[in-house]
């Protein structure tokens, strides 16, 4: 763990969102360059900064003319529910006194920053409200002390991030038959989650990877979030046994997808009011 602490110290690695960028199809980027002096005015009048995921989201339906599939709507409204449960979480451990130590503090400031830049960009692209939901972080008093004690609102942490990296995952294949701008976001974000994951596992003490179906140290009330992690099969081709490959590295190799119902069913008893999607 010594090797690591330079890493976790330093939040550089966990990407910049003006990575999004990268993916984007490049007479798409022209339209940005366009239009960018002037939706910054726009912008900067309302007190937004202007950013890569908001010039990304206020193009988003020019991309496809005066709305949005309702696949692609449906899908995005689920990613900002997800992400806006992730954005307030650690705003609020921001906040707590004394929870974070100073030396854990600036990877969540990055990783907060990232949050909040999510939902900007999903509520923009569908011009939806931010704060439709009310949460409840302690599950119905199941993490009763969770902005109180660090190891538990790691423990929350991780599997926020675990279920966010499983869920953009399983949504991906609703967003390949479009244009490839939301195909592109969602995989930049994608990307994001699953580094916020990897250090959160690594600051708790874990591997950055799930070996077979184990919750590692998580409580009982987390294992549906692995349940299916044990899959040794991809393409149909068997990986286990492959030049020696034990059934246990072949699980590590891929992270397995959750469904809508899946993720659902996990972040509901962090939901104290407001419509869960169907």
């Amino acid at each position: 763990m010594a090797a690591a602490s330079p890493t976790l110290r330093n939040p550089a690695f966990l990407m910049n969102d003006q990575s999004i960028f990268s993916s984007i199809d490049p007479e798409l980027l022209g339209h940005l360059g366009t239009r960018r002096n002037a939706l910054a005015r726009l912008l900067k009048l309302g007190g937004i900064t202007i950013t890569a995921p908001i010039v990304l989201a206020s193009l988003a339906q020019d991309a496809y003319g005066k709305s949005l599939p309702g696949e692609v709507l449906e899908v995005l409204h689920f990613a900002l529910l997800l992400e806006h449960l992730e954005d307030e979480f650690y705003d609020k451990a921001m906040e707590a006194p004394g929870l974070i130590p100073p030396r854990h503090r600036r990877v969540f400031e990055q990783i907060k920053d990232h949050e909040d830049a999510h939902v900007k960009l999903l509520a923009t692209a569908t011009a939806s409200p931010v704060n439709a939901h009310r949460f409840d972080y302690t599950a119905g008093g199941m993490f009763p002390d969770v902005f109180r004690n660090f190891r538990t609102f790691l423990a929350v942490s991780q599997m926020f991030e675990d279920t966010g990296v499983k869920a953009y995952k399983g949504q991906a294949p609703r967003l390949m038959g479009s244009k490839s701008l939301f195909l592109s976001i969602a995989l930049r974000i994608h990307s994001v989650e699953a580094r916020h994951a990897a250090v959160v596992r690594r600051i708790r003490g874990e591997k950055v990877w799930i070996t077979g179906s184990s919750r590692d140290s998580l409580p009982a009330a987390a294992q549906p979030i692995y349940a299916n992690d044990g899959a040794t099969t991809q393409l149909g081709i068997s990986l286990a046994g492959i030049g020696g490959t034990p059934a246990s590295a072949a699980s590590e190799a891929f992270d397995e997808a959750l469904t809508k119902q899946q993720v659902i069913a996990i972040v509901r008893p962090f939901i104290a009011s407001g419509n869960l999607p169907s």
